[in-house]
């Protein structure tokens, strides 16, 4: 029979049976050590020595506190609504509900490891989700085990999280001979979404951003339009249980990101064209109605099926007006700011892509004594 309050029992085969909490799994299912000693003394001894390497010296836990994963994670959501984005706030929700709760929610939080966090990265990579997509969740959980451990000071074990490497796609660039066919396209019977698509070639908007354009922003005058609101369709946090979501307006993607692009002639003749004389109104409808991103997803769909292109996304557009850009000596920082990138580095690593012909250019440039 046990001592009060401790988990040391004789067996039958005479030997004494020492258990200690080990940890938890993903489902928070307790996770047991076990030691055995001949004698009562001994299995004390091996547990207690046990109990010591598996704190790795820290207290133990003075608390009362028995609440689950899923009620830090909750508290870490609720602070984080002031302080980030609407969509980026909806983000948080999605993955904390999609992902972390139903694995790690039930876990207490002193019984999450390194070992626990590699069992949850290996699950998800294992449902087939994308490395990009597992790098996300796992930096929401970095997040929440940050704030957690910040409740239990000098108890909580520290957690190395893996994060999967991505590998690198070569983005799709639309070649000139693609360009010049959907160009082409765009300029026959051309209405407010076409011209839409043709005004983000010439000047790399975003596809929020492009929704988001009111014609206040453009300036014919200075020839320039200025970013400084994006539209994309979230979660809806007030129903979150309804599955319910919502066109939502708010700042760019960064600080950067608001930015003011210089329009070339062509591009403010066509603005020109399609000026309603209506400030308050949307470019892509010439309302007070803005079309949502995916809507204007779905119609570059069928404009580029329609003149004979495949994989292509309205991040394609984007991607080949850099290229362009780069084919024409663009200096690279104004690109970058145009862009609205941060750093010239992310204008450079994702979004210039050097066609077979530019680098048959450039080596041709190469000159050798003797050759």
């Amino acid at each position: 029979m046990a001592r009060k309050g401790e988990n040391i029992f004789k067996r039958k085969d005479g030997r004494w049976e020492a258990r200690y909490i080990k940890g938890h799994e993903l489902s928070g299912k307790i996770r047991y050590g076990f030691c055995y000693g001949r004698t009562y003394k001994d299995a004390k001894e091996k547990v207690t020595r046990c109990k010591a390497a598996l704190l790795s010296g820290a207290p133990a836990p003075a608390v009362n506190d028995r609440r689950r994963f899923a009620s830090f994670c909750e508290e870490w959501l609720r602070l984080e609504k002031g302080k980030v984005k609407e969509s980026t706030f909806a983000k948080y929700g999605t993955v904390l509900k999609k992902h972390i709760l139903p694995k790690l929610g039930g876990c207490f939080p002193l019984g999450i490891t390194t070992r626990t966090a590699e069992l949850f990265r290996q699950e998800l990579l294992d449902e087939g989700l994308s490395a990009k997509t597992v790098r996300d969740i796992l930096t929401v959980l970095r997040s929440v085990l940050k704030y957690t451990a910040a409740q239990f000071p000098g108890m909580f074990p520290a957690v190395e999280i893996d994060y999967p490497k991505e590998q690198k796609k070569e983005a799709r660039v639309l070649d000139l001979e693609e360009q010049r066919r959907l160009v082409e396209y765009l300029q026959a019977d051309m209405d407010e979404c076409k011209f839409g698509v043709l005004l983000a070639l010439l000047t790399g908007l975003r596809i929020g951003e492009l929704c988001a354009l009111r014609w206040e922003n453009v300036s014919l005058r200075e020839r320039s339009i200025r970013v400084e609101t994006t539209v994309q369709r979230v979660r809806d946090v007030e129903h979150a249980g309804e599955g319910k979501t919502r066109v939502a307006f708010g700042s760019p993607k960064s600080g950067s990101s608001a930015r003011t692009i210089p329009l070339t002639e062509s591009a403010a003749r066509l603005c020109e064209r399609f000026d309603p004389h209506r400030p308050a109104a949307f470019l892509l409808t010439g309302t007070d109605q803005c079309m949502e991103p995916r809507l204007m997803q779905r119609r570059l769909a069928k404009y580029t099926k329609e003149c004979g292109l495949v994989g292509v996304h309205f991040h394609t557009i984007r991607h080949t007006f850099a290229t362009r850009c780069v084919e024409a000596g663009f200096e690279i920082k104004s690109l970058s700011e145009i862009l609205g990138h941060a750093d010239t580095s992310i204008t450079l690593n994702r979004y210039v892509h050097s066609s077979m012909e530019l680098k048959r250019e450039n080596m041709e440039k190469l000159t050798f004594a003797g050759l």
